[in-house]
C-alpha cells in the first residue's frame, strides 16, 4: 500500500470520526465559512496525527502499556506509517501534523485551548 493510499483510509476512519465529532461541537455554537474551514484542518490533522501515533505505539511500547497486544500491526503484514516511512520518519511526520493542527487553530485564540490540548495530548500520548 502507498503512503497516500494509506492516509486515505485513515482520512476515511478515524480521521472521519474526529471531524465529526469537531464539526457537532463547531455547529452547536456561532461559526461561520472561515471558522468551519479552520476547523476542518485542524480536525483532518489530529485524525492523521491519532493513526500515526498509534502506528508509533504499536513498535515502540509494550503491552502492557498499550493495553492492547504490541507488534500486532507487524506480525499481521498491516500496512502503517512506521512500516512505509521508518519510525523516525513517522515520528516526524506526528510533529509535522501537531504543528498544522495548532495553526489551524491560530485565529481563535483562547477559545481554542482545550482543541489544542487535545492535539498535544494525541501526538505525546504514550498509550
Amino acid at each position: 500500500m502507498s503512503r497516500d493510499a494509506l492516509e486515505a483510509m485513515h482520512r476515511m476512519k478515524t480521521g472521519a470520526l474526529l471531524r465529526a465529532s469537531v464539526r457537532m461541537g463547531a455547529l452547536c455554537g456561532e461559526i461561520d465559512a472561515q471558522g468551519l474551514a479552520a476547523l476542518d484542518r485542524y480536525a483532518a490533522a489530529v485524525g492523521l496525527a491519532f493513526q500515526v501515533v498509534d502506528d508509533i505505539l504499536d513498535v515502540t511500547a509494550d503491552t502492557a502499556t498499550l493495553g492492547k497486544t504490541a507488534g500486532k500491526d507487524a506480525a499481521h503484514d498491516k500496512p502503517t506509517y512506521v512500516s512505509l516511512m521508518g519510525l523516525e520518519a513517522a515520528r516526524a511526520l506526528a510533529a509535522e501534523l501537531r504543528e498544522s493542527a495548532h495553526e489551524a487553530l491560530a485565529g481563535f485564540g483562547a477559545r481554542a485551548g482545550r482543541l489544542a490540548d487535545l492535539a498535544d495530548l494525541i501526538v505525546l500520548r504514550t498509550h
